[in-house]
């Protein structure tokens, strides 16, 4: 199970540290918020493809790391 997630100079998150707690996790926000980068993290994690397209404009480099339990 999925217990954190952390994001930096991914795409337009500069920089965010998400704790999960057990049960339905559900991603809500306003258009543009960043909703879909958030999945797009996820889905590097569980084994898709990075492209340099990802790293946040003006950084070299963006990490994504997660704990799981």
């Amino acid at each position: 199970m999925l217990k954190e997630l952390r994001i930096n100079n991914f795409a337009i998150i500069d920089n965010l540290h998400v704790e999960f707690a057990s049960g339905l996790i559900a991603l809500t926000g306003e258009t543009g918020a960043g909703k879909s980068i958030i999945i797009d993290a996820l889905n590097l994690i569980l084994g898709g493809r990075a492209d340099s397209n990802f790293i946040r404009t003006g950084e070299l480099s963006a990490t994504v790391e997660r704990v799981f339990e």
